[in-house]
């Protein structure tokens, strides 16, 4: 029997531009295919931070260059465009790869939004730094005009930051299910989601950049999937990383995930979300399995043969 998998797609599987996607997404593509010709019903989810950036970048730009004509784009927006031209390169990809080995099988990108809690901490200490870089003038300009909170970065100017709330549950999970369920692989929470608050019936954008890996694992138990896989640059995780003595790790408990990351194991930003992620997964329900390994490494790694596996006994 097949599994249900939800796959969070590191920025490696994605490049850093419109030319670099194009290109990887066909490389993705041929490992996504390798688990849906095993059998395996599979939901992608993936990061946006080039290309949200990118898009921000490009909004601040025009805003600026004619103010009078545009004005300021929303964050919520900007995830959303990032949204639909990823999933649109990656749909295709899949689609032609999927035909050249002869599966017929639909690929649909879901724009999807993320409920977080307007209450959240985050919001009181935002910490993610997007947009470009800026004087101190133009950072008091932003501050005082549109109520930005910004930061100073490593002496390289300042920058706005926003908040990384938690996810709490998925707006369109209703006709996620449907989809994958009729058989399609469906592309969804791309960006880590479009971060929206709830008021009443209406849904409001948020600014704030929702962790992928944290929206990955909320999709996955909300799907009732039996595997998240989580991708990223390295094979494995690791204790002791770049130490003499580290040590790569192949099955571990959750109580041994615990215990690391309450160590400090794993850098914030990088390997603790994934991890921490991975943990909430495989501890959400019994027979469900975590695993951190490498985009080609996927297919080996569902059957045990490498990764990092995160499981209950």
């Amino acid at each position: 029997m097949g599994k249900r998998i939800v796959i969070a797609l590191g920025g490696n599987a994605l490049g850093k531009n419109l030319p670099e996607q194009m290109a990887a997404v066909k490389e993705t593509a041929k490992a996504i295919a390798d688990l849906i010709e095993e059998g395996h019903q599979v939901i992608i989810s993936h990061g946006n931070g080039p290309q949200v950036g990118m898009i921000q970048n490009a909004m601040a730009e025009l805003t600026r260059s004619n103010p009078e004509k545009y004005i300021p784009c929303p964050l919520s927006v900007c995830v959303a465009m990032s949204q639909g031209y990823i999933g649109y390169d990656l749909q295709n990809a899949l689609r032609e790869e999927l035909l050249d080995r002869g599966i017929q099988k639909g690929v649909a990108t879901v724009l999807t939004q993320v409920v977080v809690d307007q209450q959240d901490p985050a919001f009181k200490h935002p910490t993610k730094p997007i947009g470009n870089f800026m004087t101190k003038e133009e950072a008091d300009r932003m501050v005082a005009e549109r109520g930005y909170e910004v930061m100073e970065d490593a002496g390289r100017g300042y920058r706005r930051v926003v908040a990384s709330p938690r996810p709490q549950s998925i707006v369109e999970i209703d006709t996620i299910h449907a989809l994958v369920d009729a058989g399609l692989v469906v592309v969804a929470c791309g960006g880590g989601g479009i971060p929206v608050t709830t008021q009443g019936h209406h849904l409001k954008g948020a600014a704030a950049v929702i962790d992928k890996d944290f929206a990955s694992c909320v999709l996955a138990q909300q799907l009732d999937a039996d595997c998240l896989i989580i991708l990223t640059a390295v094979e494995k995780a690791a204790i002791n990383f770049g130490k003499p003595n580290q040590q790569w790790l192949d099955k571990i408990t959750p109580d041994e995930a615990r215990k690391y990351i309450s160590e400090g194991h794993f850098a914030p930003g990088s390997m603790l979300p994934k991890v921490e992620a991975a943990l909430e997964f495989a501890e959400s329900k019994p027979g469900r399995t975590s695993l951190i390994t490498l985009l080609h490494k996927a297919k080996e790694g569902i059957q045990g043969k490498t990764g990092t596996s995160i499981v209950m006994e």
